[in-house]
Parts: structure tokens; C-alpha cells; sequence
């Protein structure tokens, strides 16, 4: 349990916060690309960390990520024309680059140099993997880019989604790093999910033991997160999570299964985004699979067209069915994975109150996560670098391996936890 000076400290991530400026060490996705298809297209604006922003294509594909509000009256340059290198403000003309450098006052005398001086706040915004990147941080301290594997790859070989979810972005990564609620939240959708039709094995492992024993080791770039359930022969069945700092979780593969994972970016300090993905290190995924993302099968989920509001939400109960529920098709009445979990988050309030808790051994996972949330952002309060900002920590996968009863997964299956280009995934 917490005290509610750390859980305030957790969940706060405006700018000049803790945490908020922990979150802005590291490179962060900001936009599906797809959001920004070509140039001179109408811009995106968008919350990340507090501060509104807006992004936009310019006529030779720059991205740009810059203060959403004109310095002329505060108007949001959502209403602007993206136009010549850069977007124009239609109350009177203001028009500003990718760099949120005001470029031209038409009222003013172009000699004044008066445009020179004003320039919005504005954050790089890089594409890669399918995604847009962002650094919010102090220029002079932004990191190497990321290098986690689906980076690299070919755009068959990923599926990308996102879903705004309306809580804190602490209680959605800790349900991302808990194996144990699986056997129980998520039994039905198992059993009956189309992307998982090929992995009966695992999880007949998953659903038959419920006294998960967890293993959490600390990493380079966070914490390797060890789930023990019982296997035959003496032996035992491990799922391995990655929890890369400071919310990216990798999820061990069933099967030849896709590896999987999410991240979860505050919007601020009661919503997030709920970044969620598939990839394969070495096929493209196949036709059935991206099919059932789309559907939102798994840890994907239907959003409401134009938008990426989840069709099943708080509004609607998220179509909670008593009925599957009494039967046992769905544990929680809720269908499909991701919304059963973001469900039972955002039941909990925008920002639930840890001081109320009551831990066991299966939250360990969770329990080390927060520490070395806080610890790091304390430690950058002294000026030391937080882990997982060097690139060489995000080289690591997730795996589910059978071991005899006597062996350390973190030693026994050392191996397995190395991503290396075109490496066979790991899995039971």
C-alpha cells in the first residue's frame, strides 16, 4: 500500500511535476501516422502530459508538434489553414512553421522583424513503426531513439490501434503488468477469441491455476516480470512480461502467436491513451489476425467511427450482457479483452485511491513498478538518467517457456529475452 503523498506523486504528469517530467525524458507516441496521411492535411490537436498541442503535415511532409493557440489572441489553430510550410490562423493571419516560429504578421510591416520574435512552444515529432513520436523534454537532454524491435520491421508485420480511456494512466498500466487477473477477468474471451483459436495449450496452463507465484526481477530498462503457474512432469509454466520504463509493457506470445504489448501516455491526470499493438519479428501478421484486431478482438477494441472512443464505454455500461455473464461466456458480461479491463479501471474513478488497498503476492509486479516509478523521478530531481531512456534497454522480448521446477527463469531462460532481428519467438 501507498500513502497519499505518492499516490498524488504517482499520478500527477503536468508540466513541473515529478512524474510529469519523468514522462518527458523519454520518447513517447503521440499519433497514429495515419492521423497526419499527407501533406497540407488538416491538422490533429491533442492533449499528451497537460498541455494541449497541435500537430500538423507541412507542404514538404514536415511534422510539426506546436502550442495549439496563436500568440496573437490565444484562437486554436485547429482552425487554420495548413498551407506553403506551415499553418496559417484564420482570425488574422498569423502563420507559424513546424517549429511553432511565427513566420508572417500580416498587419505588421514585413521589415519590422516583428514575426521573428514570436514563437510557439513546439516538441519533434518523428515517424516510425507505423507511429509518430514525440520528446517533450529539455532539448538539450533528448535521447538516442527508441529501439524497440517492431520499429524495424515491415508495416505487414504490425498492427497498431488506440483508444482513449478515462482514467489515470497508473491504474491502465498496472492492469497491463497484472498476469494474475487474466484466469479470472478475461476466462471467457480465452476460451473464445479468434486470434488465440491456435493456442489451446497456453492457455489451459493460464485457466487451471489460479495461485499464480510471481518472479519480479529488475531490469536495464525497468522490471522482467515472471508468472509461475503449475505444468505437468514437475515442471512449471512461465509467462514473462517486460515492463520497460516508464509505461511499456511486451506480453509473452501463445503459441506462434504475434508477440503483443501496450503503452499508456497520459492525456492528463484523468485520462490516457491506450496504445495497443501486435507484431511478428518474423512473418507478416496473417489476414485472419489483422481482421480480428480491427473487430477488436484481444487488446484492441471497436472505437466509434471518426473517433477513437471505445464503443463499449461508460456511457453505454460497456454493453455489459448478464446473461454471458450468468453463463460464463464472459466473466464480467463484458466482451472483448480490452474493454474488460478498461471497464473495471475506470470503475475505480479517474484516480483511484491506493491508500485503500489491500496487496497480495500476485501484485508484486505492480507494487515494484511504483517504486522505481518514484525512485527514478526522484533520482531525476538530482539529475542522474533515468533507466530505460538509452535505446539498449528496449532490446528485450517476452516469452512463455515450460522449465523443470528447479530452474530460475531469469537464468534458465536468459536467451529467450534477447531480441535480435529475425530472432523465432519464444513460446508455449
Amino acid at each position: 500500500m501507498i500513502n497519499a503523498e505518492q499516490n498524488k506523486y504517482l499520478t500527477q504528469t503536468g508540466p513541473d511535476t515529478g512524474m510529469g517530467n519523468l514522462f518527458r525524458s523519454y520518447w513517447l507516441p503521440a499519433l497514429l501516422a495515419s492521423e497526419l496521411p499527407e501533406n497540407d492535411c488538416p491538422p490533429v490537436r491533442m492533449e499528451m502530459l497537460s498541455e494541449k498541442l497541435l500537430a500538423f503535415r507541412d507542404s514538404n511532409g514536415q511534422f510539426g508538434l506546436i502550442d495549439e493557440f496563436c500568440a496573437h489572441r490565444g484562437v486554436s489553430l485547429w482552425f487554420g489553414r495548413v498551407e506553403e510550410n506551415g499553418i496559417r490562423c484564420p482570425y488574422h493571419g498569423w502563420k507559424y512553421n513546424s517549429n511553432g516560429q511565427c513566420v508572417e504578421v500580416p498587419s505588421e510591416d514585413e521589415n519590422s522583424g516583428y514575426a521573428e520574435k514570436i514563437k510557439l512552444k513546439s516538441y519533434p515529432l518523428i515517424e516510425k513503426g507505423g507511429l509518430l513520436w514525440t520528446y517533450m523534454g529539455p532539448k538539450e537532454k533528448q535521447p538516442a531513439f527508441p529501439e524497440f524491435e517492431f520499429l524495424d520491421l515491415h508495416s505487414n508485420q504490425y498492427y497498431f490501434s488506440k483508444r482513449l480511456q478515462d482514467t489515470n494512466y497508473l491504474q491502465a498500466m498496472e492492469g497491463g503488468i497484472d498476469s494474475s487477473h487474466v484466469a479470472w477477468l478475461h476466462r471467457g474471451s480465452m476460451k473464445n477469441d479468434p486470434i488465440f483459436s491456435v493456442a489451446k495449450e497456453s492457455i489451459r496452463y493460464g485457466l487451471e491455476d489460479f495461485k499464480v507465484h510471481f518472479d519480479v526481477q529488475p531490469s536495464n530498462g525497468g522490471l522482467t516480470i515472471g508468472a509461475r503457474r503449475k505444468a505437468e512432469n514437475q515442471h512449471f509454466y512461465w509467462r514473462i512480461t517486460q515492463w520497460i520504463m516508464p509505461t511499456f509493457v511486451l506480453i509473452p506470445p501463445r503459441g506462434e502467436l504475434p508477440l503483443s504489448g501496450q503503452f499508456w501516455v497520459p492525456i492528463n491526470d484523468e485520462q490516457c491513451w491506450t496504445w495497443s499493438f501486435h507484431f511478428h519479428p518474423t512473418r507478416d501478421l496473417l489476414d485472419h489476425e489483422v481482421q480480428a484486431m480491427k473487430d477488436g478482438f484481444n487488446i484492441h477494441a471497436k472505437v466509434i467511427p471518426g473517433t477513437f472512443v471505445a464503443a463499449q464505454n461508460k456511457n453505454n455500461n460497456y454493453l455489459m450482457d448478464r446473461e454471458k455473464q450468468k453463463s460464463g461466456e464472459t466473466f464480467s458480461g463484458v466482451d472483448g479483452i480490452a474493454m474488460q479491463d478498461a471497464s473495471l479501471q475506470e470503475s475505480m474513478g479517474p484516480i483511484q485511491d491506493r491508500t485503500k488497498e489491500n496487496l497480495v503476492n500476485c501484485d508484486n509486479g505492480i507494487i515494484m513498478a511504483r517504486m522505481q516509478l518514484i525512485r527514478n523521478a526522484k533520482g531525476l530531481e538530482k539529475g542522474h538518467t533515468p533507466i530505460g531512456v538509452d535505446p539498449s534497454s528496449h532490446r528485450v522480448r517476452a516469452a512463455a517457456v515450460i522449465l523443470k521446477n528447479d530452474l530460475k527463469y531469469h537464468e534458465a531462460a536468459k536467451e529467450d529475452l534477447i531480441s535480435t532481428p529475425q530472432k523465432p519467438i519464444t513460446s508455449v
